[in-house]
């Protein structure tokens, strides 16, 4: 198996955004496609960067971010497949996309995890995140801030 990267500024073509969105659902629960498809159309108004990790012509992960303020990147949301996992696959999404950000002159980036998502956020932090903070909410479990000051030398 040959997994190969492809980057679009703002969302993919249609058939590969549905394949996206499949993905999104395997991982993560409670939203229905037309939902998704709405916010992901929503946040493409902001410059969206999305890569996505394909297995011939099947999406089998996927990285979305966009810009937070000048020089600082916001890396939204991503997933790989359960079948897929453990192949790498995440961390190269991750080295695509803080490469994409240094060439288009990004120093910072930041994400958004919870501790239930431990392989997420053990990628973060073993790719040069920090911890620097924390969302409480009595209604869900806190979410991590974690932060990563992009260098000018590629990982």
């Amino acid at each position: 198996m040959q997994i190969r990267y492809e980057c679009f500024v703002g969302l993919p073509p249609e058939s590969l955004l549905q394949g996206l969105i499949q993905v999104h659902q395997r991982v993560f629960s409670g939203q229905t496609s037309e939902e998704l498809r709405q916010e992901f159309e929503e946040v493409s108004n902001r410059n969206l960067f999305t890569i996505l990790a394909l297995d011939d012509q099947t999406v089998v992960g996927y990285k979305m971010g966009y810009p937070r303020k000048p020089g600082h990147f916001y890396s939204w949301l991503g997933a790989v497949s359960p079948d897929y996992r453990r192949q790498g696959i995440a961390g190269e999404l991750m080295r695509q996309q803080h490469n994409w950000c240094r060439a288009n002159g990004f120093h910072t980036v930041r994400t958004h995890t919870r501790n239930q998502w431990r392989d997420m956020l053990i990628l973060n932090l073993r790719h040069g995140f920090d911890i620097i903070g924390t969302i409480a909410n009595s209604n869900r479990p806190t979410t991590l801030i974690l932060e990563k000051q992009l260098d000018s030398e590629q990982p």
